[in-house]
């Protein structure tokens, strides 16, 4: 009996081995499954383009220095520009440019119309739950342009102004976060989440724009009374007779945005770091003089 015994602790003990290799084995399977599922993705998408004979490209077309249009010739030049076509380059491809503002970006990315995004967008929390991004290939900050004859010179003068912004972008919002870090107005009703640009009154109020032309305009006509965007941005729009406040504010990281979950997500991402490690982005910087 007691040999009974023996033989039925020794078979039990065989059994709960023999479960647990399996069970391991079917993690380990589980897990070259959903990485071959990865790999699978990529290649597909990556084919996708390469049979199409097209990358696809969405870029500011007003923007100097990363994304602008000659309307002369229709010719795109930019650190984004390139960094476009040299993607393209590697994927043995043409490249294809569509025009895109803060507003229309991911509308175009989402419905398909473009395979990525390479048009001074900002990475934040918010927008990598619902796009991929890669590491940044370029670190502004937001600026304040205004009219020298305003004599509007800091954080402060801003109170009780209209602020001009572009639709879709994070500039009101930073230079709200930034007014009440300064206590130049208070955080009462300020929620960060859910922070509207065209309800926000404030201590300063908003006008937002389709397109950064239109709010230099706006400054102009005094229509508003400033321009908030990125300092690389508003360098373009710097003209002898307006002049920057002194606070800079936000920093604000650009990376490529692609579909979540893209197989074109993971190329792009190993293209940033390439030339990021190789010099390329510091080269297109100096080229198109956004290292000053």
């Amino acid at each position: 009996m007691k040999s009974l015994g023996k033989l039925r602790k020794i078979f039990a003990v065989g059994v709960t081995v023999l479960m647990a290799v399996s069970l391991f084995a079917g993690c380990g399977d589980e897990k070259k499954s959903a990485d071959s599922g990865k790999s699978s993705n990529v290649a597909e998408d990556i084919a996708a383009i390469k049979k199409r004979g097209v990358l696809r490209v969405g870029v500011k077309n007003s923007t100097k220095g990363f994304g602008y249009q000659d309307p002369a010739t229709g010719k795109f030049t930019g650190l984004e520009v390139d960094l476009g076509e040299a993607l393209a380059k590697k994927l043995g491809v043409d490249v294809e440019y569509t025009p895109v503002t803060a507003a229309t970006r991911t509308a175009l990315l989402d419905s398909g119309d473009i395979d990525m995004v390479a048009a001074t967008f900002t990475i934040t929390p918010e927008r990598k739950k619902s796009w991929d991004f890669t590491t940044p290939y370029y670190t502004d900050h937001v600026g304040v342009l205004v009219e020298k004859a305003s004599n509007i010179n800091s954080l402060a003068d801003l109170k009780g102004k209209v602020v001009g912004v572009s639709s879709g972008s994070t500039s009101a919002k930073a230079l709200v976060e930034a007014m009440i870090k300064a206590k130049v107005i208070d955080g009462e009703g300020f929620d960060p989440k859910n922070f509207d640009a065209a309800t926000w009154t404030k201590g300063v109020s908003f006008k937002q724009y389709a397109d950064y032309p239109a709010i230099s305009t706006a400054l102009t006509s005094g229509e508003v009374s400033a321009f908030c965007v990125d300092k690389s941005i508003l360098a373009i729009y710097h003209t002898d007779d307006r002049t920057f406040i002194k606070e800079e504010f936000a920093p604000q990281d650009y990376g490529l945005a692609t579909k979540k979950g893209s197989g074109m997500s993971k190329y792009c991402e190993e293209a940033v770091q390439g030339w990021l490690k190789d010099g390329t982005i510091k080269k297109l910087m100096a080229k198109y003089k956004l290292d000053k």
